[in-house]
C-alpha cells in the first residue's frame, strides 16, 4: 500500500504546485495577451467563449467587457461541480490557476510582438497547451472546459482532449460566422497545435504494461507495491538458455508513474529484466488514483 505523506511532505507537495500554477497562470496569460489579443485569434473553450462574448458586446453596444471578468465568470458552475465530484484539492488549485489567469490577463502587455499570422497561431497554440499542460502535470487544471474534460476523463478512465477539441471547433466555426473565417481558420491551427501539446503533458489516462523477468519475485512485489495499488500477475518460468527457475510479472501503470515503478523494481532486483509496452485499452478491475 502506498504511504501516506506526512504534514511536511504535504506542505512541500502545495508550495511546489502553488508555485506552479503561478507558472502555469503566467504562460497560459502571455499566450492570450501576446498572441490570441493580438493576432485577433480566438482560443478555444472558456478562453474562447470569452472572447467571443466581449466581442459581440462590444461590436453592439460599444461596451467593453474585459476578457478576465467574463472567463472568471464562466468557471463558476464547472467549479461547483468538480468541487462536488472529482476532489478538492484538484478543485482549490484549479480555482487558484484560472483566477491568476483572470488577474494577469486585465493587467499584463504583449510581450512578444510577430505580425505573420501564422507564426502566432501556432506558437500562441504551443504556449497554450504548456500553461494547460503544467497545470494538468500537478493535478489540476486550467478550469473551464478542462474541468468538464477532467470530469468525463475521471468518469470513463480515458482520455478526453480530442474530444475536446471537437467542441473547440464549434465554437470557433460561430467565430468565424460572426467575425470572418480567416481568423476562425488561424484559431483552429492555434487550438490544434495546444490540443497536441497537452495530450502529450497528460500523462493521467495513458496506461502502459510492464513485463518484468526476476528470480526474486516476492521482493520485487513488496517493493512495488509499497508505492502504487496496482494488481500484479505472476508466471512461473524457466530461463531458456540458463534452465533457471523465475518468475514473469504482469502489471499496467499509469505513464507517469513508469520511473517510480522501474526504480522500485531494480531496488529489489538490481538485475531484473524490463520490458515496458503502450497499452491503448485496460478492460476490468484497474486501479486509478483519484485526484485530491
Amino acid at each position: 500500500m502506498k504511504k501516506q505523506m506526512t504534514k511536511r511532505e504535504r506542505i512541500k507537495k502545495d508550495a511546489i504546485s502553488l508555485l506552479m500554477m503561478a507558472v502555469s497562470a503566467f504562460v497560459y496569460s502571455v499566450a492570450i495577451t501576446s498572441f490570441a489579443n493580438v493576432g485577433g485569434i480566438y482560443p478555444g473553450g472558456f478562453a474562447g467563449i470569452s472572447r467571443i462574448t466581449s466581442d459581440i458586446v462590444f461590436k453592439f453596444s460599444g461596451i467593453t467587457i474585459p476578457f478576465g471578468i467574463i472567463y472568471f465568470a464562466l468557471n463558476i458552475f464547472p467549479t461547483l461541480l468538480v468541487f462536488r465530484y472529482i476532489g478538492k484539492r484538484f478543485t482549490i488549485f484549479s480555482v487558484i490557476q484560472y483566477i491568476l489567469v483572470s488577474i494577469f490577463t486585465l493587467f499584463l502587455p504583449p510581450l512578444i510582438t510577430v505580425d505573420d499570422q501564422l507564426l502566432i497561431a501556432i506558437f500562441g497554440g504551443l504556449l497554450n497547451g504548456i500553461g494547460v499542460g503544467i497545470a494538468l502535470h500537478f493535478n489540476a487544471s486550467s478550469g473551464g472546459t478542462d474541468f468538464i474534460a477532467i470530469y468525463v476523463a475521471n468518469k470513463f478512465n480515458r482520455s478526453t482532449w480530442n474530444y475536446v477539441m471537437v467542441g473547440n471547433m464549434i465554437i470557433l466555426s460561430l467565430a468565424g460566422l460572426l467575425f470572418g473565417w480567416e481568423k476562425a481558420l488561424y484559431s483552429i491551427v492555434y487550438q490544434f497545435v495546444s490540443t497536441q501539446i497537452v495530450d502529450k503533458m497528460h500523462e493521467r489516462y495513458r496506461m502502459e504494461t510492464l513485463t518484468i523477468v526476476t528470480k526474486y519475485p516476492q521482493e520485487v512485489v513488496d517493493s512495488v507495491l509499497s508505492g502504487t495499488r496496482h494488481g500484479i500477475t505472476e508466471i512461473k518460468v524457466e530461463g531458456a538458455y540458463s534452465h533457471t527457475d523465475m518468475a514473469m510479472l504482469y502489471t499496467v501503470i499509469n505513464v507517469f508513474q513508469r520511473r517510480q515503478v522501474i526504480k522500485a523494481v531494480l531496488k529489489a532486483d538490481p538485475k531484473a529484466f524490463i520490458n515496458v509496452q503502450n497499452t491503448s485499452l485496460v478492460i476490468g478491475n484497474y486501479y486509478q488514483q483519484p485526484l485530491e
